[in-house]
């Protein structure tokens, strides 16, 4: 009976990387469109806001597992015949991310004090030098702890990513219990792996969360 070797280890390590580019996709993609998002979601227009308050909602109560099937059936149906597998990992997580980053940014923004605003109108700045001078750069210190803390969750969450054939760690995992029939080393080995990835991250978010004082009030 075949046991685990570090072959099996290796292939695992290699599943990890993916796992860790699908989350630089995901966070990097999401952080884009969820900034626009935001921005639009504290637009002065009530259209631009009903846009943004409505995409984030469709996609928050969207499962991620259901934004996969649809970019990966979707993309299909539109006439591709083969689909990429991280092709339609990277947009379904792209999307889910930019939803949650979107209304995280959104009330951090909001929370910077209405006298910021009202100071920066008082010198005549235009809407866009209020925010790019005076409002964003307060917020993005105040987004930086909840912002590194999601980033947890994206790691995690690429986990549901095989549904659509993209082997990253937990895939992995799968594969190699298949042909040795060891679930409890393999799988303890991936926590582990997981563990490796996702520990630093929040205990730096924990970090930054006390330094910067937010949370805590």
């Amino acid at each position: 009976m075949p046991t685990f070797t570090l072959t099996h280890f290796e292939f695992l390590c290699w599943a990890a990387l993916w796992t860790v580019g699908l989350s630089a996709i995901a966070f990097v993609g999401g952080g884009i469109v969820g900034f626009l998002v935001a921005l639009a979601r504290v637009s002065p227009s009530p259209v631009v806001r009903g846009i943004a308050i409505g995409y984030i909602q469709i996609v928050q109560g969207t499962p991620l597992l259901i934004l996969l099937f649809l970019f990966y059936f979707g993309i299909a149906i539109v006439g591709f015949k083969e689909v990429p597998a991280i092709l339609s990992a990277g947009l379904g997580l792209t999307i889910y991310a930019s939803g949650f980053l979107a209304e995280i940014w959104r009330g951090c923004i909001e929370s910077v004090p209405k006298t910021q605003w009202e100071a920066a109108e008082c010198l005549s700045l235009s809407r866009w030098q209020r925010m790019t001078k005076v409002v964003l750069p307060q917020a993005m210190r105040i987004a930086t702890a909840p912002t590194v803390g999601f980033l947890v969750q994206i790691v995690k969450n690429t986990s549901l990513a095989s549904v659509v054939g993209f082997i990253e760690l937990s895939q992995a995992g799968k594969l190699v219990n298949n042909s040795i029939f060891e679930p409890f080393t393999i799988f303890i080995v991936v926590a582990s792996i997981y563990f490796v990835l996702c520990y630093p991250l929040s205990t730096w978010s924990r970090s930054l969360e006390r330094k910067l004082n937010v949370g805590r009030r």
